[in-house]
Formats: C-alpha cells, sequence, structure tokens
C-alpha cells in the first residue's frame, strides 16, 4: 500500500523511445551539414563535426543523469532535454541554437507518443536554459542537472585531447602541447566554479586531477626533449 501523499510517478520516456530519440537527434545533426559546402562552419575541426556533436551529446546524457539520480532530479526530464539540447548546434547561431533545439525538441514530442504538456514545458525549458551564462541556482533542478553535465564534459582527459588536437589545426608543434593544457585546466576551473551540486563538483574535481597528471607528465617530457635538442622526425 502506498503513503497517503506519496506522489506515484510513473515513467514517461521508455527505453524504447529513448533509442528512437537519440535516432532522430543523430539524424538530424547528419542532416544539418549534408548540404553545407566546404563542411560549413569551420567543419574540419573535429568538435564542429555531427559524430563529435553528437558524441557530446551523450557524454552529456550519462553525466545529466548520474547528477540527476544524485540530486534528486526528474530523471526522464533530464535525460531528454539533454538529449536534444544541442540537436541544432550545427544550423543555428551560437547565441540561438538553444531556443532552436527547444523547437525541435518540442515538435519532436507533441508529434510522437503521448507526452503530457507539463513534461514538454519542462523538457524544452531546460534546452532553453543550458545556454544560460548566470548562476545555475537561478534555474530549475533538472536545468540544472543539465547545465553542469554539459560544463563537465569540456573538463578533464576529453578536453584536454581535443585541445591537443587543435594544435595540429593551428599548425603547432609538440613544444606548445603543455601550454595548450593549460587552457583546458583554466577552463575547467572556471566551470567547477559555477557548478552548485556536490555530484558534478566531485567529478569535476577528479577530471581536473587527470588533465594535472598530464600537464605534468608533458611538462617533465618535453622539457626534456627540448633540452637535448631532440626533434620530430
Amino acid at each position: 500500500m502506498v503513503p497517503v501523499g506519496v506522489e506515484i510517478k510513473e515513467t514517461e520516456v521508455s527505453d524504447e523511445d529513448f533509442e528512437e530519440m537519440k535516432g532522430f537527434v543523430r539524424d538530424y545533426l547528419a542532416a544539418s551539414v549534408e548540404s553545407e559546402e566546404d563542411g560549413g562552419r569551420m567543419r574540419w575541426y573535429p568538435w564542429h563535426s555531427a559524430d563529435y556533436r553528437f558524441n557530446h551529446i551523450l557524454n552529456v546524457v550519462d553525466l545529466a543523469v548520474d547528477i540527476a539520480e544524485s540530486e534528486g532530479a526528474d530523471i526522464d526530464v533530464v535525460r531528454v532535454a539533454a538529449v536534444f539540447h544541442d540537436v541544432a548546434k550545427l544550423e543555428a547561431e551560437q547565441d540561438v541554437h538553444a531556443e532552436a533545439g527547444a523547437r525541435v525538441a518540442r515538435e519532436y514530442l507533441q508529434s510522437r507518443g503521448n507526452y503530457p504538456e507539463s513534461f514538454i514545458e519542462e523538457v524544452c525549458g531546460a534546452v532553453v536554459d543550458h545556454s544560460y551564462t548566470g548562476d545555475l541556482t537561478d534555474v530549475s533542478l533538472e536545468s540544472r542537472c543539465l547545465m553542469e553535465a554539459d560544463l563537465l564534459d569540456k573538463v578533464g582527459a576529453n578536453g584536454a585531447v581535443l585541445m591537443i588536437l587543435r594544435m595540429g589545426y593551428e599548425s603547432r608543434t609538440h613544444m606548445d602541447s603543455a601550454k595548450m593544457v593549460d587552457r583546458v585546466l583554466q577552463r575547467a576551473r572556471d566551470h567547477t566554479d559555477r557548478v552548485v551540486s556536490d555530484t558534478a563538483e566531485s567529478i569535476a574535481h577528479r577530471r581536473i586531477k587527470r588533465v594535472k597528471w598530464l600537464r605534468e607528465w608533458l611538462e617533465e617530457e618535453v622539457a626534456r626533449m627540448d633540452a637535448e635538442g631532440v626533434t620530430d622526425r
């Protein structure tokens, strides 16, 4: 018997439905760049490709669900908002991609399934909120979980590898690698200052520790190579 006053919440999004959402978002991103000439807006950078953007979305989904579970947020709202949060990233300008993504999410949810309007509003609200640059305490718990996850994906080994990849596109040598990783550390500290939940802060500190290790190894080994006059072959 369920105690009086306890709200029963049925899962609104089945795993099968969620897989369909992921497939839709993947295809939408691919279609966004399909007709563009020369790769569109700097698509030759790996993080501006449909593949990278979809991988980022999946990372954010996983992180957001972990945070939501620990913080007591509505997991369905969080994971659906997470999967749609960057759906329009490759077709809309940066300053309006969140609103554009919310429109795509709304159209999808209203045309497929029988989702309550209140649920759709919460999802779309979180998608819009994810680009908010102010204090995370200003938004709903579900929005905050998504925003913290989005920030954390840019922290740690993932962010460091992307920054090192960028060196090649900018014709930099390995000698600059430690300096480039310094940028990741600074961004990680900035992002950590923004997160609110204990869960997100714990994840951030673990990821920062990994980047610090990489930074130390690069500084030691690349400096030694430079001192010994070793050059790339």
